[in-house]
This record gives structure tokens, sequence and C-alpha cells, in this order.
């Protein structure tokens, strides 16, 4: 087979890198944009910020001196100490992100207060540092180092308190812990059972715990004013019938434990009184907040839209490196990244441009929903919007991922609004979302004593005209994290 070369000219689509930076800017979420901008703002000297988050904090001055007057947002200053707000007209214009806030924003500013001035020696104007949540070593080894004097003791209990789980839980049995241990400690099983019985006997109540039955039976034991029937009862059950307990089959307990109705609830209510997780409160876990891209409230005229102008980034070109470009007609290094500056500051206007339109089209199809809550959901999906936008599928899923909404009901990623439909007698279509909103309200008007099962909810649904089947309520059930039928059943 013979090589040869050959020219041959053919057209192709390419994503330029300003459309490449546009598509990854359209799809970060506020937390990962702000990260990606600090980013740019250290890599490109012509790239500053105007909501600076240190603005507004204590700074210390060329010559010592500590100032707490905010710096200017619209001037650079230069070396000499001297003030100039000198940028050429059309760097200055493509620079300034205010212009691209919608005018209506400006009664949605969330830390008014915060930027409040206040005097000096108001406590509240002082820097708030975060106070040390306290683990649940930390919590045990307290008791521990006030309740045990013999130092062997002390470590065998500290042992323990290190093979705990974040619940409180000793996950590992004790034969296993004392097979790990060094020989010529000669400990005994009976140094453990002690040490394990003195940790048990800590806050909070549960804790050193084998099982859920041992956890539940050590906080009964220690609760007070409980009647020594109830008490005795309620041990009972959580050390010999929980799995029974636990499916509800109050009929069966009834015969076993040869008890009425009264009895068998007053044992109830001291059980739920319990915390099957007693470590669980010193986890330390942070809670996740969510900052709204976008706010939507009602106005004379039906639903106002607009964006949350706190996650807007302010950005503009330098002033002193625009001048300096100017003065050398463009020539230099630091052309490239003008141009990169005017790029990221355009993309990050039409990113929230993008978000307002899509946030708009989504409440104007989904008014009944802002009106009269979930159950008025309509069917929704992403074609839709992208046919009346004139924008692309991918662009809509882009848009609505990881961008929130904060709505009179509640913050709900913009994703929500969208849903599969379930057909009607009557020809027309039901969102899923409205149906699990039924479905929700249906469970929570129903008889404790006398439950409706899925086939029942199914029936009652279909009395509506909703055609929906019983399989698809046991899903949507699980998806609302509804326990069944026989796990919502009481006394």
């Amino acid at each position: 087979m013979k090589q040869t070369l050959q020219l041959r000219v053919s057209q192709h689509l390419a994503l330029t890198p300003q459309l490449q930076q546009s598509i990854r800017l359209l799809q970060l979420s506020t937390l990962e944009l702000h990260q990606e901008l600090e980013q740019m703002l250290s890599d490109n000297p012509l790239l500053e910020r105007l909501d600076d988050p240190l603005d507004h904090s204590v700074r210390l001055l060329s010559d010592g001196a500590i100032s707490s007057a905010p710096s200017s947002p619209s001037s650079s200053t230069e070396g000499d100490g001297e003030v100039r707000n000198d940028a050429p007209d059309e760097l200055a214009g493509a620079g300034s992100a205010e212009d691209a806030a919608p005018a209506g924003d400006a009664d949605w500013s969330f830390d008014d207060v915060a930027r409040t001035s206040k005097a000096p020696e108001d406590d509240n104007a002082r820097p708030q540092l975060e106070a040390h949540e306290t683990t649940l070593r930390e919590h045990l080894l307290e008791q521990l180092s006030v309740t045990v004097d013999n130092r062997r003791d002390r470590a065998l209990v500290e042992l323990l308190i290190d093979a705990l789980d974040d619940n409180g839980y000793l996950e590992e049995s004790l034969g296993d812990i004392l097979a790990r241990l060094p020989e010529e400690l000669e400990i005994e099983m009976d140094e453990l059972l002690v040490a394990l019985k003195l940790l048990q006997s800590f806050d909070p109540a549960g804790v050193g715990a084998r099982d859920a039955s041992e956890c539940l039976a050590i906080q009964i034991r220690r609760m007070d004013k409980v009647p020594f029937v109830t008490r005795r009862m309620a041990l009972t059950l959580v050390e010999n019938h929980l799995e029974l307990f636990a499916q509800r089959e109050f009929n069966k307990l009834k015969k076993i434990l040869d008890c009425d109705d009264e009895d068998l609830r007053e044992a109830q209510v001291v059980i739920k009184r319990c915390n099957p997780h007693p470590g669980a409160a010193y986890a330390g876990d942070a809670s996740d907040y969510v900052v709204p891209d976008v706010i939507v409230k009602r106005a004379k005229h039906g639903w106002q839209v607009s964006l949350n102008r706190e996650v807007m980034p302010k950005l503009r070109v330098n002033a002193m490196y625009a001048n300096i470009l100017k003065q050398s007609k463009g020539e230099g290094s630091l052309s490239s990244q003008l141009q990169e500056a005017k790029w990221l500051i355009k993309n990050m206007r039409q990113r929230f441009d993008t978000i307002l339109r899509v946030a708009e089209a989504i409440v104007d199809r989904q008014r009944n929903f802002f009106s009269h809550g979930e159950v008025a959901m309509r069917p929704l999906v992403l074609r839709e919007i992208a046919d009346t936008l004139g924008l692309h599928e991918s662009t809509i899923s882009r848009v609505t991922t990881q961008k929130y909404m904060l709505t009179p009901h509640g913050m709900f990623e913009l994703k929500y609004f969208f849903g599969s439909h379930v057909a009607t007698e009557a020809g027309g279509e039901a969102s899923s979302t409205a149906i699990r909103a039924l479905i929700k309200q249906l469970i929570g008007a129903e008889d404790p004593k006398n439950p409706f099962s899925d086939s029942k909810i199914t029936d009652m649904l279909a009395e509506q005209g909703m055609v929906v089947a019983r399989r698809t309520v046991a899903k949507y059930r699980e998806a609302l994290k509804i326990p069944p039928v026989n796990l919502r059943k009481s006394l």
C-alpha cells in the first residue's frame, strides 16, 4: 500500500477558549464559582474585585497606623499613595458589573445590618471566634478524670473510649480487644467488664453499649419517675422482643407479654424517650448552608424574580495596569491578560443573565406552585424551557444544576421544578411532584391505628382522577422516606 500526502479542505465546529470558559462558568455552583474566581484573581493582575470581603475589616497602613475605614471600591492606589481613577472609559465600562444587576434587587440586601458602622467600644464589633466543639472522646475523658484515680483502670476505660464509634457504640467485642493487648500486662476479662460498666455509667446515657438493645436498656434503667411495672415491661421489650417491637407486631407482643393495649402503650412511651444514637450529638458535623442564586417574591402583578446580588461578584479591570497598556499601545505580556479579564467579566454577566432568564421561565410556568404549593405543581421538562428561550437543552441542564431559588415555600434547586407526569382520567397530566405531595397529605391525615396501605392510597388517588399504579405509589412513598403501612401503625 503506497503512502501519499493529500491536502483536504473541510469545515468543522470548534469551541473557542471564550466559549469553553462560558460553559464552564455556567455549570459551576455558587461556591465553585467563587473558588474559581479567586484563582483567576491571583493569576491575572489586570482583574480586580470591587466586593472584597476584607473591605470592612481593620487594615494596617504603611506607616503602622490602624485604619478601620473601608477602601474605596472605585479607585486604584499607586505606590506613591496617590489615588487615581483615570482608567480608559472603554475598560471601566467593561469592568463594571453593577450595571448587569437588575434594579429591582436593591431591597434584597442580606447584610445591611452587618455593614452598619459600629462604635469601637461595641462588643459586637469585635471579631467573633468560633467556639470549640467538644467531641465525644473529650467529653468522656473529662468524666474519667474525675471518676477514676487508679492508672490501670483509667487506661482500660480510655482504651474502650478509643474503640467507640461516632454513635457511641462499642462495635469491637471485648474478646477481640483483650486478644490484641500485650500478654505481659496480665489483663483479665473481668477487668474489661468492670471498665465497660464504668464507661456505661457515663453521660450520655447509653454510651458504651454493644448493640441497640443494650443501649436502650441502659437508658431505661437510668430514667427517673417511671413506674416499676412499666419499666420492667419496657426492659423486657428492648432486651427480648426488640425486633417484634420495631416491626410493630403489637398483637403478638400482647400475647407474649400477657398485657393489654394500655400497658403496652405506656412501655412504648418510655422506649420512645430513649436515644438510639447517644454519641451522635457530639459528632460535630457542620451544617451545610445553601445561598440562593435567585429570589422570588410576590409583587402587585404576579411573582417577581430577581438575582441575589450577594452572590454576584463585582469585577473590573485594574485602572493602573489599564493606563500602562494604553500608553504602550497594547504591547507587552499584559495584553493577553487584559483580553482574558474582559472575557471573564463578559462571561460572568452572561452566566447570571442566563440563570435569570431560566428562572423567570420556570416561575412563569409554575405560577400555581408559588400560589398554592406542591399539590399545584405542573409537569415540566427541560426541552420546554429550552424551546421557549431558544437555548439548547444541555444549557438548561447546566443552569438548573446546583442553582437554588428562594421562594415563600422554602429553598429549592432549580431542577426541583422539573419532573415526569402522570396521566389523569380527564386526559390531562399531573406532575409527579404534585402526586408525592398529595400522598404525603393523605398519609399525614390517616388514622394511626388504621393507616392506609399502598393499594388504598392508589384507590384514593383514582377517586381524584389520577391513574397511578400501586408500585408507583410505593416508589413515591419511599422517596418521601415514609415507612410502609405496618411500620406506621400505632396502638
